[in-house]
């Protein structure tokens, strides 16, 4: 078992140091990934424009809100074995993805959005590998979020082929 010690106390990882320290880094990458998506998809939200604008407007709300959910349920995981999560918006700066400024095109965002999804899934997917054996608890949590999110990448990706 390892331990971190905060102000109240000692937080306990029921994983060994090296699983604890692989899972640590895995569930990291995902929440700066998912905190990055959140801001991103809020970001196209604002700024998408053309005949689309109201529905990819809601569409991207909705994927805002499980983005949201999904980094708070990586962030309580990391927690829970002793990492201590970091979401200050200098780590997720660090590993953010470029995104345009101004406003866009609806076809576009719908393209830069599914471009977004891609890479989310590929990096949830190497989580999802690596802690196979370490952690199956944190790997069925990345197992469904990654469901969500190709799901999300689907209904994005459907509205290019017209």
């Amino acid at each position: 078992m390892t331990s971190t010690l905060s102000k109240g106390g000692v937080i306990t990882s029921p994983l060994a140091a090296a699983d604890t320290q692989v899972v640590g880094v895995v569930l990291q990458e995902a929440l700066t990934d998912l905190i990055d998506l959140s801001l991103t998809a809020k970001q196209a939200h604002w700024n998408v424009t053309g005949p689309h604008f109201r529905s990819l407007h809601l569409q991207l709300d909705e994927l805002v809100d499980s983005a949201r959910e999904f980094s708070d349920a990586v962030a309580e995981r990391a927690a829970a074995l002793s990492v201590s999560p970091d979401g200050r918006a200098a780590a997720v700066a660090a590993a953010a993805q470029p995104f345009p400024a101004g406003y866009l095109a609806d076809r576009d965002v719908v393209g830069l959005i599914v471009a977004r999804l891609e890479s989310t899934v590929h990096g949830l997917r190497r989580g999802i590998a690596a802690t196979e054996t370490p952690d199956p608890v944190t790997q069925d949590l990345l197992i469904g979020i990654t469901a969500k999110i190709e799901e999300h990448r689907w209904m994005f990706q459907a509205q290019l082929s017209a």
